[in-house]
């Protein structure tokens, strides 16, 4: 690495760059800027090789002794190291080799349409100080998660000037991966939100800040609601209703309304005889995902898709000829 310039400084670099491609990079940065003021301690002139960024990875904060987080530290550097092969050819890139893969990404509950119902009716019969309006927030909030794919995070942050019900469309403004989009909605969602809308708007007074969905019990009326709040009241609903966890986590979360969303689509393109390599960028775009691999991977991570991944397997070798020795 050219002494004048320090891994430091090449680490800023990066980050600046990325960043301004729209990156967020946070978990990955706070490694990258830990990993070049541990090579710049080391003052020394040699290529950057694996042996190096694994003692450094070793040395995680948590001192968990654990080669899976190892693993995550690692490849936290990847692209960084790629980067710096520029200046330094011979700069080394980890791989799983090292520390082995880290764990794989567990399916998720898929829910059933008849699950979605009987959610949006068990939160139609919560209770309030204000008759109603928690009811309808938790209706419509978990409506709007089932029909559009958001990630609860998005759904929460929406204010009012987001949400245009004239031309049906949402504005995510600059959420996980800092990017914003626009989400267009089916008539029927746009229908709820407005009844939703005209509700809450009797109780409290309303701006273009003012958050779309709002706490309804006392001090909380018309403040934004948390991430704590409706995880607490989903979890209740939860066990209200007594699903059969069909996931690999500890049960079904809201999560997985957004990946219910993806899965019923594909399938739905899948009965409509419609060529599902053709729809796949716009469905990525839709749900924000900064790479169409993490769409692609409900075909092979989903056991609802999984037929589906098996037909494209056989339609590939059928047209490669099979596979040769």
């Amino acid at each position: 690495m050219n002494a004048r310039i320090t891994l430091q400084t090449h680490a800023t670099n990066y980050l600046n760059e990325r960043r301004q491609l729209g990156f967020g990079l946070r978990t990955p940065g706070y490694s990258i800027l830990s990993f070049a003021r541990y090579v710049d301690a080391l003052n020394s002139q040699a290529p950057l090789t694996v042996e190096i960024m694994a003692d450094w990875a070793r040395q995680d904060q948590g001192n968990t002794g654990k080669p899976s987080t190892w693993a995550r530290r690692l490849k936290n550097l990847r692209s960084f190291c790629r980067y710096l092969q520029q200046f330094e050819p011979r700069t080394e890139v980890p791989d799983d080799s090292i520390f082995g893969r880290i764990g794989q990404r567990l399916a998720p509950h898929i829910y059933s349409e008849q699950e979605i119902i009987d959610l949006l009716a068990a939160a139609h019969k919560l209770g309030s100080f204000i008759p109603g309006l928690r009811a309808a927030t938790y209706e419509t909030l978990f409506g709007l998660i089932a029909s559009t794919g958001l990630r609860v995070s998005e759904a929460l942050h929406l204010l009012d000037l987001d949400v245009d019900l004239k031309s049906g469309l949402l504005t995510i403004r600059k959420t996980k991966f800092a990017k914003s989009r626009y989400v267009p909605m089916h008539p029927s969602t746009v229908d709820v939100l407005r009844q939703y809308q005209l509700q809450r708007n009797c109780h409290i007074e309303v701006s273009d800040e003012t958050p779309f969905f709002v706490g309804a019990r006392g001090r909380r009326l018309g403040q934004p609601l948390s991430m704590e709040q409706i995880h607490r009241v989903f979890i209740s609903l939860r066990n209200q209703l007594g699903w059969i966890n069909r996931g690999a986590h500890n049960g079904p979360r809201i999560h997985d309304l957004r990946h219910t969303f993806v899965v019923r689509r594909v399938l739905l393109w899948q009965a409509q005889g419609l060529d599902i390599d053709q729809q796949m960028l716009a469905l990525s775009t839709y749900v924000g995902h900064t790479n169409v691999t993490n769409t692609y991977w409900y075909l092979t991570g989903i056991p609802q898709l999984m037929a589906l991944a098996a037909e494209k397997f056989e339609d590939f070798t059928q047209t490669s000829g099979g596979c040769h020795d």
